[in-house]
């Protein structure tokens, strides 16, 4: 019996995650490189996912990928899911996730665009995991 099974099954190939029980009753840790045991919400499920399919399937090294990437926004500090760095040690992508059940609606790519002014990647990605949106950056005059 596999611990995450109360994950939905998302539209990102199946991964391998390190587990462990939460200190609370019913959670379910997750051990993240460079970040440690994390409790494994459904957003963070949502985030295994892109980052291993970011890694695993479309050869992004590991060492490009900022998770949690800290955001100034309008004196306000927020953190951007994951941001990805092209060859150039420029941002490539930002990726917001959100759990399954929240729906990919005008606020959630609002709120990508508002962490992409700052960050200044080319491309932004929204997602679910049942629903995945990409788009163009707009560049910054």
């Amino acid at each position: 019996m596999q611990k995450y099974e109360k994950y939905p099954q998302l539209n990102f190939p199946r991964v391998t995650l390190r587990c462990r029980r939460g200190a609370t009753e019913g959670e379910v840790e997750v051990f993240v490189p460079l970040r440690g045991w994390l409790v494994l919400t459904p957003e963070e499920w949502v985030r295994r996912h892109v980052v291993a399919h970011l890694t695993e399937r479309m050869g992004v090294p590991p060492t490009s990928i900022s998770e949690e990437h800290p955001v100034l926004l309008n004196g306000q500090h927020q953190r951007a899911d994951i941001v990805v760095y092209g060859p150039d040690s420029k941002p490539w992508l930002l990726v917001e996730c959100k759990a399954p059940d929240v729906a990919i609606d005008d606020q959630v790519v609002a709120q990508a665009v508002r962490y992409n002014s700052v960050v200044g990647a080319a491309q932004i990605m929204v997602t679910n995991g049942l629903e995945t949106r990409v788009f163009d950056a707009v560049a910054p005059r």
